[in-house]
C-alpha cells in the first residue's frame, strides 16, 4: 500500500478522496466506492498499490488502439477494483472484486520498475493500464508511466475517463495515448447502470484532446440500452466536434456478461449500422468491434478509400501503408508511431 496522492483530511477523522468526480468521504476504516482506498486514522492510501490481479503481452490492438504502433506489442497491466459499477461488464470479476469494501485485494507484488523492467525486456513498445480502471490504482499506474518514461518505453491508458483535471494533468507529460469508453449518450443511463456521470466523462474527453495525448473513444453497444440510431448519432457528433474526426471510433458488440448474462449478443446489423452512422458524421475512422473477420475492423484511407490495415480480430493481416501514408493517395493516416518504415 502506499499514501495516496490526492485528498483532503477533514476535522472528524474522515477524509474526502478528490481523485475522481465521486469524492468519496471516507470514514477511518472505511473504503472509497473503488474498494482499494482505505481511510486509516485519517490518512488514506492506496491498497492495491504494486498489487498487480493480471499481467499480459498483448497485441496493442486488444485495447482497442488502432492508430497507436499498428502491430505492436502491449505490455498490459491491472489491479482489482473500478470506481463504476457497471452492470454489463466484461472484466467484472476483476473490476467488481471490491465491491464488498471489506478490504480483500487479491493481487501479487509486482512493483512498478519491475513492469517497466519485464515490458522493455518483452519487447514492448507500449505498457497499457487496462482491464479495469487505471483511475483508481492512480499511484502504481503513475510510477509506472514515469519511469517507463525514463526507459523510452510508452504508456497508454484505457479508461472509463472519470477523472479529475489535476491527476490527469499530472500524469498526462507520461501518456502518450488512451481509449476512453464513452458508454452512452443518457444521464441518467450513467448513473443508474454505470455508476458515474456522463456529463464529467465527456469534459475528461475534452481535457485528454486539449493535453495532446492521442484519443481513440470506445461505445459497448448493449441491446435495449446503447443501441439507439439517434444516441449514437449524437455520440459520432461529440467525438467530430469536440475530439476531432481523425479519433477513432470504436463501435464494440456486447456479450452477455455480469447482470446481464441473459441478454443476447449484439445484432451485427446494429453494429454495421452504427458504423454507417459514424462514417455519415464525417468521422475518418469507425470500427466494428468484437467481429472477428468483419470488415469493420479494418482501415481505410479518409481521402481515397483503400484499405490500408486489413484485421482479423486483434491480428494484421495486412499492412499496405507506404510509410506512414496512403499507397494511393498518400494522404497520412492519423496516429502515434504510424509508420511502417
Amino acid at each position: 500500500m502506499k499514501e495516496a496522492l490526492f485528498y483532503e483530511k477533514r476535522g472528524d477523522g474522515s477524509v474526502r478522496c478528490t481523485l475522481c468526480p465521486h469524492y468519496c468521504k471516507i470514514d477511518d476504516g472505511e473504503f472509497g466506492i473503488c474498494g482499494v482506498r482505505q481511510n486509516r486514522r485519517g490518512t488514506l492510501y492506496a491498497m492495491s498499490y504494486e498489487k498487480a490481479i493480471a499481467t499480459h503481452i498483448d497485441p496493442i490492438e486488444k485495447k482497442p488502439l488502432f492508430h497507436v504502433y499498428p502491430g505492436s506489442k502491449s505490455f498490459s497491466i491491472a489491479t482489482v477494483g473500478c470506481n463504476f459499477s457497471c452492470e454489463f461488464c466484461q472484466n467484472h470479476d476483476i473490476s467488481q472484486a471490491t465491491r464488498d469494501k471489506k478490504g480483500n485485494i487479491p493481487g501479487q507484488p509486482v512493483t512498478a520498475s519491475r513492469v517497466v523492467a519485464m515490458a522493455k525486456n518483452s519487447g514492448c513498445k507500449t505498457i497499457a493500464c487496462t482491464y479495469t480502471e487505471p483511475t483508481i490504482y492512480y499511484e502504481y499506474a503513475f510510477d509506472i508511466a514515469r519511469g517507463a518514461y525514463e526507459q523510452e518505453v510508452k504508456t497508454v491508458f484505457v479508461s472509463n475517463g472519470y477523472i479529475n483535471e489535476e491527476p490527469l494533468r499530472q500524469i498526462a507529460p507520461f501518456l502518450i495515448a488512451a481509449n476512453i469508453d464513452l458508454k452512452g449518450w443518457d444521464e441518467k443511463f450513467y448513473q443508474k447502470i454505470v455508476g458515474g456521470s456522463l456529463k464529467r466523462v465527456l469534459g475528461s474527453l475534452r481535457l485528454y484532446k486539449s493535453l495532446g495525448i492521442w484519443l481513440e473513444v470506445t461505445t459497448l453497444v448493449v441491446p435495449t440500452l446503447v443501441d439507439r440510431p439517434d444516441s449514437l448519432r449524437e455520440i459520432a457528433r461529440f467525438i467530430r466536434d469536440e475530439l476531432g474526426a481523425e479519433t477513432p471510433w470504436h463501435i464494440t458488440r456486447f456479450y452477455p456478461q455480469y447482470k446481464y448474462s441473459e441478454m443476447e449478443p449484439t445484432p451485427l446489423s446494429v453494429l454495421r449500422e452504427a458504423r454507417e452512422i459514424g462514417l455519415a458524421e464525417g468521422l475518418r475512422y469507425v470500427y466494428n468491434g468484437n467481429t472477428p473477420g468483419d470488415i469493420g475492423e479494418n482501415t481505410y484511407c479518409y481521402s481515397c478509400g483503400e484499405m490500408l490495415i486489413e484485421r482479423y480480430g486483434f491480428s494484421i493481416i495486412a499492412n499496405q501503408l507506404k510509410g506512414d501514408a496512403c499507397p494511393k493517395c498518400s494522404t497520412k493516416l492519423d496516429g502515434v508511431g504510424i509508420d511502417k518504415r
